[in-house]
């Protein structure tokens, strides 16, 4: 553990709900003073910058810290004259792709956790760490530092960071003759649990998501496999290097078995779970025909919108359901609790892929404050968690916590995740190759070993014989 992080007071080694709510509120920030120390309030410049922003469908909170921060970022640096692109999650990547092709990049970008590293890998990217704008890297995850760290060199700074956790519902529990308020301890727990429900009540115990293509699925599935210590490549080390393979290996063959068990042996599983993301969860869940499942913190508010929704017979069970709800860390496996880490990171482009060349002052002082325990934040309210781990003592947080069910069980998840690999190969490797690999071994066309094996050839092939 890093001493830096221990002098702030924020110990990840007593990370838990009840350290997280204990910490909230506990300091004052002023933002302009800290970012005052990094460029002069009355510093005279001109600033560029594209990120996804709320659209329509967010909450009003959302919009609302949005307005704030434009509002105070004009507040605390004025002679800044900024563009501010808000752009589309959908389109973003396209339209700065096509930028950059151009030389006509903004300054700075905000990207989903593994978008920098393709332009990394290209070589857009300037060199850009927390140190650069007056805080620590120890002020951050040491998972959200690996996601800004290619070919040994720190491209980016965490903006926000978030893990899910594990939901599942007391009373089915209950009626299987499970304990309703624990949730299962270990992955082995859960194949036992999902089979108990399934032959006790004729519902689905877990909900197995392996639709191929499609996102979900490795951010359901990697939890598994790290846990039973698999691995794509070497994500789950500490200090990873990208260059050994671990689909094969005993650990990932181990996740597969389990989940093959699930599905196949005990049929304790959505039979749709092939074609399922977790979309096709929700409704199962809300109609108390499916047990457990892995979830953002969001899939509470979810679940009370689509009782608000329900009528009649169905009103009463949805109802039944919400109330029954609970949250809880994600199970072990033999070789570690694991979640998937997520979350954005903020970027800053090389001079020549700028539109006007580039303003480092005005780039400093916007990252200062986007990333600072206040902003980074506030501007996260809903959906995420702030990067700077100082922003779990603010005041916001605090708020936040009071907010926001379930949101400090969510968050004690973060001590244990682990980001996809920092390659531009990562999404093929988790989009298409994780999900063939379940597929194949779920439909009996290979051998659990064979899909593995398999799949490790596969990666090996693409990342050019490792």
């Amino acid at each position: 553990m890093s001493t830096a992080v221990h002098a702030q007071s924020v110990d990840l080694s007593k990370w838990s709900p009840e350290y997280v709510r204990s910490i909230a509120g506990t300091e004052e920030v002023n933002t302009a003073a800290e970012c005052s120390k990094v460029v002069p309030l009355d510093y005279k410049g001109r600033l560029t910058y594209w990120y996804t922003g709320p659209s329509d469908a967010e909450p009003e909170i959302t919009k609302q810290m949005d307005k704030e921060f434009w509002v105070a970022w004009k507040a605390t640096y004025p002679n800044i004259e900024t563009d501010a692109q808000n752009i589309n999650y959908n389109d973003l990547l396209d339209k700065f792709r096509t930028a950059l092709l151009g030389n006509a990049g903004p300054m700075v970008v905000r990207l989903q956790i593994l978008g920098g590293v393709e332009f990394a890998a290209k070589g857009y990217l300037q060199e850009l760490k927390p140190e650069d704008v007056g805080y620590t890297t120890a002020d951050f995850w040491p998972g959200a530092m690996k996601s800004v760290t290619y070919d040994g060199k720190t491209y980016g700074i965490p903006t926000n960071n978030e893990t899910m956790a594990f939901i599942w519902n007391a009373k089915i529990f209950k009626d299987a003759g499970l304990d309703g308020e624990k949730p299962p301890a270990t992955w082995d727990d859960v194949v036992k649990y999902s089979k108990q429900i399934h032959d006790k009540l004729g519902i689905a115990g877990y909900g197995l998501v392996a639709k191929q293509n499609a996102g979900n699925t490795p951010f359901r599935f990697m939890p598994q496999l790290w846990a039973y210590g698999g691995a794509a490549l070497d994500e789950a080390d500490p200090a990873p290097t990208y260059h050994n393979i671990g689909l094969n290996s005993p650990g990932a063959k181990a996740a597969l078995q389990a989940a093959y068990d699930m599905y196949v042996r005990d049929k304790s599983v959505p039979v749709s779970a092939l074609t399922n993301t977790q979309n096709e969860n929700q409704g199962p869940f809300i109609a108390g025909q499916l047990a457990m499942m892995i979830a953002h913190p969001a899939e509470y508010a979810k679940m009370v919108d689509l009782a608000s929704k329900a009528t009649g017979a169905d009103k009463k069970v949805a109802d039944a359901v919400v109330a029954n709800m609970r949250y809880g860390l994600i199970p072990e496996g033999p070789a570690r609790r694991a979640v998937v880490f997520g979350g954005s990171n903020i970027h800053v482009l090389k001079p020549e892929y700028v539109d006007g060349g580039t303003d480092e002052m005005a780039v400093k002082a916007l990252i200062c404050m986007w990333t600072s325990p206040e902003w980074s934040t506030r501007l996260n309210w809903v959906g995420s968690n702030p990067g700077n781990l100082r922003g779990f003592k603010t005041k916001w947080m605090k708020e936040r916590l009071d907010q926001i069910k379930f949101l400090d069980v969510t968050t004690s998840m973060l001590p244990n995740g682990i980001p996809f690999p920092v390659i531009p190969e990562a999404p093929e490797i988790m989009n298409i190759i994780v999900p063939d690999m379940l597929q194949n071994a779920l439909t009996g066309k290979m051998t659990v070993d064979a899909a593995a094996d398999d799949a490790a050839a596969k990666v090996k092939a693409l990342l050019g014989g490792l």
